[in-house]
């Protein structure tokens, strides 16, 4: 069964717009980001390289630890070396996994934002960092009305 349909409307002379009118505003300014301007655009590549290197050291090495569990487990039971129950094997896993969960957060919380590098361990960035990632997730309006 098909569907009616509506009667199309004519465009009279009147409804058409004239062609030198229709094209009048395209070449309106839009308003560019100036480069200069202190409005944050995402996370700098040096920033982005350290937090990666942090990353590793502190949840891909636990996580990494967390998967070869399981392999010298098999191992150490395969060759009759010792009798492990299998809910130790998956507790130690899990534990390395949550190390490294934490250090995922650890690795993002602990980068510093200056050019230099910072302190080894960077627990004095932390508190910083932890506020600019509550300010990154308030509504804008909100962020504006503090800044006044």
């Amino acid at each position: 069964m098909k569907k009616k349909q509506g009667k199309k409307k004519k465009l009279t002379k009147k409804d058409k717009i004239p062609e030198s009118n229709a094209f009048r505003n395209i070449e309106t300014k839009v308003p560019s980001i100036d480069p200069k301007s202190k409005k944050s655009t995402g996370i700098p590549k040096y920033i982005a390289d350290r937090m990666a290197k942090r990353i590793f050291f502190t949840a891909g090495i636990p996580t990494i630890m967390g998967m070869s569990v399981f392999v010298v487990s098999y191992i150490i039971v395969t060759r009759n070396i010792a009798e492990i129950p299998p809910s130790s094997t998956i507790a130690i896993s899990a534990l390395f996994f949550l190390i490294g969960l934490g250090g995922l957060s650890f690795g993002i919380l602990s980068a510093s934002w200056d050019k230099e590098p910072g302190s080894f361990f960077g627990i004095e960035n932390i508190p910083m960092n932890i506020e600019r990632a509550k300010a990154a997730f308030r509504p804008a309006s909100q962020n504006y009305d503090e800044k006044k």
